[in-house]
This record gives C-alpha cells, sequence and structure tokens, in this order.
C-alpha cells in the first residue's frame, strides 16, 4: 500500500458501530476536519522541562517480577515513594515509546513503571501450560498483579493502542485502583458481539491487518516478516514521523518474545469473535461489553497526524463521566504519542493527577 492511497482514503468521513454503538471511526486526516479543538487550553501545573523527541535512547537496568501468570519485566524511575505512574503501550510498539515521558515525569517527583506486556521483550509466561490470551479483560488484570506485587494500591495510569484499552478496562473494572487515566484515542473498550457490524469498504481497509491476522497464512506471513510488517505499521499509523532504524530497532527487539506472534494473534482474532476467550474471565468481559462510563478523571489526546483508525472525540464523550479533558497534539503527530510527543503526554499525566 502506497502512502498516497492511504492518504487519500484517510481524507474521508467514515460512520460504523463496531467501537462502541453510535461511534464514528475515522482514518487520520478527516478526524479534525471539523475543527475539534482541547477543551483547555492551559496546564494545570507549571509546564515541565522542555525535551525534544529522541532525547534518551535507553532506560536504566530492567528489572523482573513475577506477578499474576506472568514474570513481568520492566523499566523503573523516579523516587520509589513518588506518587505512582503506570505507562502502557501498545502494538507494535513496546517500553520505548516512553523513554523520553518516563525522565520527565521521574523528574517531576513520580514513581514510574513500565512493564512490557504479555508477549513483548522479558515478559514470560510462568507456565507452559498457561493460554497464550490477550483479551481485554486478561491484560487488565496483569497490570493489577504487577501493582500487587510491587505494593502499589493506586496509581495513575496512562497509556495508548492496547494500553489505552488497558486503562479504560482498568478505570471500569478496577477504579478504586485507578487515581486517574490518560487514554490516547479514548474509549477503546469493546467486544466481539460489538465487532460483528459489517464496516464500510474504506473504513474496513483501514483494519487491513485484522483480516490478514484472522487467517493461517496471515499469522505464518507476520512470523515470516515481523520487523518489515511492524515498520510498515508505524509508517500506517504515523504517517510524518520520521523515526531512524535506531529508534524502531530498540522496539523491535521485544517482538523477538517467543509468545509475541500468538499474544498478537489471538488480540486480533478474539476482537472480532474468531477465537475464543477462557470462561474464568467471562464475568469480567460480560461488564465490559455494557460499555461502561469511566468515572475517575480523565483526559484523553490525538494526534493531528494519526493513521490509525480511530473515533472522533465527540463520538466517546459521554463514555468519560468523571472530571475530563481532551486534547489535540498537533505538528504531524501520529499514533504514538508518547513517543513522538512525550513532552505533551507527560503533561497529560501531571495534569490529570491535578484535577
Amino acid at each position: 500500500m502506497k502512502h498516497s492511497e492511504s492518504n487519500g482514503i484517510s481524507r474521508r468521513r467514515f460512520a460504523l458501530a463496531g467501537l462502541t454503538a453510535g461511534t464514528a471511526l475515522l482514518a487520520p486526516a478527516a478526524l479534525f476536519s471539523e475543527g475539534i479543538q482541547p477543551l483547555s487550553g492551559k496546564s494545570f501545573m507549571a509546564d515541565l522541562p522542555k525535551i525534544e523527541p529522541g532525547t534518551n535512547t535507553s532506560f536504566g537496568s530492567l528489572k523482573q517480577i513475577d506477578a499474576g501468570l506472568l514474570n513481568i519485566g520492566y523499566a523503573e524511575a523516579g523516587p520509589a515513594d513518588g506518587p505512582a505512574v503506570i505507562l502502557l503501550h501498545g502494538w507494535p510498539y513496546d517500553i520505548y515509546s516512553f523513554v523520553d515521558a518516563a525522565p520527565l515525569l521521574a523528574s517531576a517527583g513520580y514513581h514510574v513503571v513500565i512493564p512490557y506486556l504479555r508477549g513483548y521483550g522479558t515478559t514470560t509466561f510462568l507456565s507452559s501450560a498457561t493460554m497464550r490470551n490477550a483479551q481485554q479483560s486478561a491484560v487488565g488484570l496483569d497490570i493489577i498483579a504487577l501493582m500487587d506485587a510491587l505494593k502499589i494500591q493506586k496509581a495513575i495510569v496512562a497509556g495508548f493502542d492496547w494500553g489505552a484499552r488497558t486503562a479504560d478496562v482498568m478505570a471500569v473494572l478496577w477504579p478504586e485502583r485507578c487515581k486517574a487515566i490518560v487514554s490516547v484515542s479514548g474509549y477503546l473498550i469493546s467486544s466481539p458481539a460489538g465487532n460483528q457490524t459489517p464496516w464500510p469498504p474504506q473504513a474496513a481497509f483501514a483494519f487491513w491487518y485484522q483480516y490478514y491476522f484472522s487467517t493461517e497464512v496471515g499469522k505464518a506471513g507476520y512470523a515470516k516478516y515481523l520487523d518489515e510488517f511492524n515498520k510498515f505499521i508505524w509508517h500506517q499509523a504515523s504517517p510524518k514521523w520520521t523515526f531512524d532504524d535506531a529508534t524502531y530497532n530498540r522496539t523491535a527487539a521485544s517482538f523477538k518474545n517467543p509468545d509475541h506472534v500468538d499474544i498478537v494473534m489471538h488480540d486480533y482474532r478474539w476482537r472480532l469473535g474468531l477465537a475464543d476467550g477462557e470462561r474464568k474471565y467471562d464475568g469480567l468481559e460480560k461488564r465490559l461489553a455494557a460499555l461502561p462510563a469511566v468515572t475517575v478523571p480523565a483526559i484523553t489526546m490525538e494526534g493531528d497526524s494519526n493513521g490509525a483508525i480511530h473515533a472522533p472525540s465527540t463520538a466517546y464523550r459521554n463514555k468519560f463521566s468523571g472530571k475530563y479533558d481532551y486534547r489535540l497534539i498537533t505538528g504531524g503527530v501520529g499514533h504514538n504519542i508518547p513517543q513522538e510527543a512525550p513532552q505533551a503526554f507527560a503533561q497529560a499525566v501531571v495534569d490529570v493527577d491535578h484535577f
């Protein structure tokens, strides 16, 4: 797919009910065609130090801890007794999406924890018998188990892509554990049943990889062309982000996880109702399928050049019933806001903490 073809499609507006009832999903440039603006033009605290994206290229030594079903690899920054912030990545990304945002938050006194999700980096399953399951409630429980293992009772949870979905899930199912959330692209909770509505062809095209992954040849193709595939997704999702090979390669190392392919396949197949989950999560998934509102303080964010299909903020506004703000990050920022605009992302974490 040529970028020119993708951008042409992105200028059209899509309306469908696949993500949430009545939600309009848009491809990249159409999202702000109606002039949606942030609700707040100011920050609640003094601005964080200025930082250029790509300033940092590494974390301190990674740590490992047994938590729930996993041995979780994570980076950590800031004072151990500071307010806890958990930063969650998505696909196909990893903890390096936060390599610039984490030190900013640490400098503001936060205890920052950045885990590899199941199937990424140094996070592994404790048992070979555990189902390689990526349904939304299971991933949410992973982070609750991590908090328990680290003796963190309550945290600000902030993320994008799978990480934003997980923040939403945690805020809905365990609001007592979430002081506040920052969710890039808004309300991302869904259900297999809710994803059965056929999409118009333009919208379906933007989600081409989900349909590819539903086939065995798609699984084999992803495994065979892992690096090329995920780099292609980076370009599609952030068409104006000029990352270099070193930046991509730091993250690509996390895809070598032995469970990565199975976890990615299950995530997208489960969403479409093509793969089963586990019965022990049925109660949680039933609650999530009702699409309950997030009641904790929240900031949602969007980049003005997000090449991944996503909803306009007006479509999910009623899913946030607590204190709330929405922010449009301009300047050609794509899907990976924490890495492309780390200062704006870190500032949102600080601000939501003081709502």
